[in-house]
């Protein structure tokens, strides 16, 4: 169906005005929309129900590897995001406080929360007594106010969901082991649900996250070649349990400070799937995240029998898939059709009088638009294996892209020419001095991603200055 055809001609051009293409899906998919607080966004049913996969999915990963939830204040008190220098100052730009209530003037400003470092450290240092109390990995989903000055829906809002993991240990090892383990569960999260594949490793100096001895980052590729952060995992050591006295006795009787992690995923992966999958017709959701899997779409269904044998099919699949019959008179099954498409429903089951008739329907994949006739006592088998294939060919296709647009840079000249011709990662070999990661930044907008766990050698020399190199480091442009 050609695209001034339909209602999806009221979406952006992808590959003229992606920004504007992304906005337009966010609001015609209803996933979200804009409100009266400026920068923050209201969840409709549809965006929300993607956020409640991917929670439930991560909350049952993280309960199998000794996580336990909790919840603690949205309201900080000033006071104890001053007792960590590093931290105060990374956040300071983003800080909203509550200076007023109940018509009085307070004492002390409060603080809403941007993350809780600080306050699971006070809290910490109350319950930890000796070594025996540790671990004590605890997370708590919630939601964080950071006022940034420039935001678009889920990708970057001054309000957003997420969780946030807060962990003490007993060791530095043992906490180096946390900070690893929920990285690779970030991994497993974004490539085995949302069907994205992801680049991994360590962030340089100046890209950790304030307050951290090490940053470790999963990043993904946006289909306009950006970078996009999608989980982060910290490694603190000892920079909050020493200002908030977390200390406990060890094995030996003496008093000691323990290690501290901290990890966090957020409604932004809902923007990495918008991203790396949409196309020209909409959304594409992975099957794993999908609200609805599966919509029936009845044909003819003013005919005698069609609505009723819809009906009788998504009683039949719903035991095993999130099923949607779309009984709609007022619309056409040509509006159904884009509807499906602007949703990123991965099937759309067709069946009319004829179907009935030789026991069949017709089952058109979101990905590919291919369209196949599936007899009925076959159908739930057919759509279980058509929604793993649909999984698989959605990482493949994020998976080539990201092959496709990833290059090596050896000197600064080659490393602009990439980033403006065919914008995506770059590998390039770094002294490790700020001024070129600076520089770079400067001349070609192109942050370092991270330095990866897998180093490869490409060059002797920085890309930037022509110094010998000390690290291997992906680079690119970012959301």
């Amino acid at each position: 169906m050609a695209k001034e055809q339909d209602f999806v001609k009221d979406i952006a051009d992808i590959d003229q005005d992606f920004a504007k293409w992304y906005t337009d899906i966010v609001k015609k998919a209803e996933l979200a929309d804009y409100t009266d607080t400026k920068g923050c966004i209201a969840i409709r049913p549809y965006g929300y129900e993607i956020w409640e996969n991917i929670r439930n999915y991560a909350d049952k990963l993280f309960k199998e590897n000794g996580v336990k939830n909790v919840y603690f204040p949205m309201l900080i008190p000033e006071s104890l995001l001053q007792k960590e220098k590093d931290h105060v100052e990374g956040f300071a730009p983003e800080v909203a406080f509550v200076t007023e209530a109940g018509g009085e003037k307070l004492d002390e400003r409060l603080v809403i929360r941007p993350t809780s470092e600080t306050m699971f450290s006070v809290l910490y240092s109350k319950w930890l007594k000796s070594w025996r109390d540790l671990p004590m990995v605890y997370n708590q989903w919630c939601s964080v106010l950071r006022w940034e000055k420039e935001t678009r829906p889920f990708l970057r809002s001054r309000e957003f969901l997420w969780q946030e993991g807060h962990t003490i240990h007993e060791t530095k090892e043992e906490a180096m082991n946390r900070t690893i383990k929920m990285l690779e569960i970030y991994e497993t999260i974004v490539q085995d649900l949302l069907a994205i594949p992801v680049l991994k490793g360590r962030k340089t100096p100046k890209e950790k996250f304030a307050g951290a001895e090490e940053t470790y980052t999963i990043e993904t590729l946006t289909r306009d070649g950006r970078a996009l952060q999608s989980g982060t995992s910290h490694y603190f050591g000892q920079n909050f349990t020493i200002p908030f006295d977390v200390k406990f006795q060890n094995r030996e009787g003496k008093e000691e400070y323990a290690y501290q992690t901290s990890w966090g995923i957020s409604t932004r992966l809902i923007g990495a799937i918008i991203m790396a999958h949409g196309d020209e017709r909409g959304l594409k959701l992975p099957p794993k995240i999908a609200p609805i899997q599966v919509r029936i779409i009845p044909i003819a269904m003013h005919k005698e029998g069609v609505l009723e044998k819809a009906e009788e099919l998504r009683k039949m699949l719903e035991k095993d898939f999130r099923v949607d019959l779309d009984s709609r008179e007022q619309f056409s099954p040509g509006y159904k059709f884009n509807d499906c498409e602007l949703k990123g429903i991965p099937i759309r089951l067709e069946i009319g009088p004829r179907d009935i008739e030789n026991g069949e329907c017709i089952l058109v994949r979101r990905d590919t638009a291919e369209k196949v006739t599936v007899k009925l006592e076959n159908l739930n088998q057919e759509i279980k294996n058509m929604l793993e294939d649909i999984h698989n060919n959605m990482f493949k296709l994020c998976k080539d892209r990201l092959d496709e647009k990833t290059h090596i840079a050896k000197n600064l000249d080659e490393f602009e020419t990439i980033i403006n011709t065919d914008q995506g990662y770059i590998k390039a070999m770094w002294c490790g001095n700020q001024e070129c990661e600076d520089k770079i930044k400067e001349l070609t907008g192109a942050h370092s991603r991270c330095i990866p766990f897998q180093e490869e050698h490409v060059s002797d020399t920085c890309v930037c200055c022509g110094k010998p190199a000390k690290h291997f480091v992906i680079w690119g442009r970012q959301y």
